[in-house]
């Protein structure tokens, strides 16, 4: 479903917002001709009944068969028709209809899904201007609604009925200009007021389901998609090679949420507010990027297994993936990076454990900064190559390097920080029990622990005998640091498999 939407994501866009005016001219054909063009390059099979009437070209019986990836599986997309108006200036409106359905239908080997996805707006055209080279999208609309309607699937719990799917904008700009010359180029930007969603899901003749809710104000998008010319496939590996490259980021000002859910007599809600954040990707031969960050965030949970309320909050919450996805045997980057900041959780909950204050109630960090070299030995979009990684058949490939670049824990007062690096050796798997041999080292440091253990001893959490041997463990992999109850560790894997902590050899 990702390699779907990735590679279908341009075209969703431009049938649902565009673009502005240049100078040359464009033609009623020129704008249809080109959007056949785009979708038949990225792998659909486009039909459609083309009647010229005076300066308008009406297409009807549209109808687009899916690029799919499942084997045994196809699918369709049908749309009510579509008139490209030449105003006579070389410009072209596109008449969208007010209520837009688009009825989709997929086969598999588990039966047949179908279902219509409704694209209700304003009724304002879309105006396109420009040359065959390169054509400008405008469009502006007060409201944009997308919801999901007669939804059918293979399973007998779940009917039309009961799932339902909305999505609305208000106040909504948008520009696309697609250039057309050795490769196809889109750039792409929409702003948008305010952006609801809505979706719900409930068991027939019960009050068992769920529902997520939420809204999203001062939503920005900008990105960019390059497709090849001339490399009509469904298969995203071939496109990745022949040049598809997708970019882009998604960012909020603020935003709200609201999850429930109900099971017999069982029941769960979590309300969510933040101050805004952002989700940049992209994609190409060098990799695929994912790194999304939300600031500020108040959370209260209510459930029937919980004996009270819950309010928590974090300052900042993030996360970064890279990860190489065409086979290759040379070394390709990825790194992996976590973060947690000052994640609060409230008194009451504390006082369930620590009634006395003992304990420091300052809220927690967590942060992980990963960075590494590995080969991929398939190629991750193809899926008959992924079911043999998945079943055994392949190796996913070799880690080669990884570095820690920060690493901190930080709770209760005590506090862990470390950076490494380190380098595999793949042609020596028995070392380390069948995993490529590690050479390098890590340095890290922990403040407070001493205190801690002291303090939770008191609190009869832990035993004088496990605190002992936790202390024990510490003095063979630590030596006392230049602060106050601080300690340091340098942990050292030589190319031989020797393992020292601070010039000690432990293995």
């Amino acid at each position: 479903m990702s390699v779907f939407l990735a590679r279908s994501s341009g075209v969703a866009i431009v049938m649902a917002f565009s673009a502005q005016a240049a100078l040359a001219d464009v033609t009623a054909k020129d704008v249809w001709s080109d959007w056949k063009s785009y979708m038949t390059a990225t792998g659909y099979t486009v039909n459609g009944t083309e009647t010229m009437s005076g300066d308008t070209l009406t297409v009807s019986d549209i109808s687009m068969a899916m690029p799919i990836m499942e084997e045994n599986t196809s699918g369709t997309l049908t749309l009510p028709d579509i008139k490209f108006v030449e105003n006579g200036d070389g410009t072209v409106n596109i008449m969208l209809p007010a209520d837009m359905p688009m009825m989709f239908k997929m086969d598999g080997p588990e039966g047949v899904a179908s279902g219509t996805i409704v694209y209700t707006h304003d009724g304002s055209p879309m105006l396109v201007s420009g040359d065959t080279d390169e054509m400008t999208y405008d469009y502006a609309s007060s409201l944009m609604k997308i919801s999901l309607t007669d939804l059918k699937i293979p399973d007998e719990d779940i009917a039309a009925e009961t799932v339902q799917l909305t999505m609305t904008l208000a106040d909504v700009v948008t520009k696309t200009v697609m250039t057309n010359s050795d490769v196809r180029a889109y750039n792409q930007t929409m702003t948008s007021e305010l952006l609801n969603f809505d979706a719900t899901i409930t068991v027939p003749e019960t009050n068992d389901g769920g529902s997520f809710k939420g809204a999203m104000q001062g939503v920005r998008f900008a990105g960019t998609t390059i497709v090849p010319e001339g490399l009509e496939t469904n298969d995203m590996a071939a496109l990745l090679r022949g040049g598809f490259n997708a970019e882009g980021t998604f960012d909020f000002v603020s935003g709200n949420s609201a999850i429930s859910g109900q099971d017999g007599t069982d029941t769960f809600a979590l309300d969510s507010n933040s101050e805004g954040g952002a989700i940049g990707f992209s994609m190409g031969l060098d990799g695929l990027t994912y790194d999304v960050k939300q600031n500020r965030t108040e959370t209260n949970i209510t459930s029937s297994d919980l004996p009270f309320p819950l309010a928590l909050s974090m300052a900042e919450a993030a996360f970064k993936l890279t990860m190489p996805i065409a086979q290759s045997d040379e070394e390709q980057d990825f790194a992996l990076g976590v973060l947690l900041r000052d994640f609060d959780v409230p008194e009451m909950l504390w006082g369930m454990v620590d009634p006395t204050g003992a304990l420091p109630h300052d809220p927690a960090t967590v942060a992980l900064d990963l960075a590494g070299k590995a080969k991929l030995a398939f190629d991750f979009f193809d899926p008959k190559a992924m079911a043999e990684v998945e079943n055994g058949e392949q190796a996913p490939g070799e880690l080669h390097a990884l570095t820690v670049n920060a690493l901190e824990v930080s709770v209760a007062g005590a506090k862990l920080t470390g950076t490494g690096d380190f380098a595999f050796n793949n042609d020596d798997l028995e070392s380390f029990d069948g995993m490529p041999a590690p050479s390098g080292e890590a340095n890290l440091t922990l403040t407070g622990a001493n205190t801690l253990l002291d303090k939770l001893i008191g609190m009869g959490l832990v035993s004088d005998s496990d605190a002992m041997g936790a202390r024990m463990m510490m003095g063979m992999l630590a030596v006392p640091g230049d602060g106050e109850d601080t300690l340091t560790s340098k942990i050292e894997v030589s190319e031989d498999g020797q393992i020292k902590a601070n010039g000690q050899r432990i293995k």
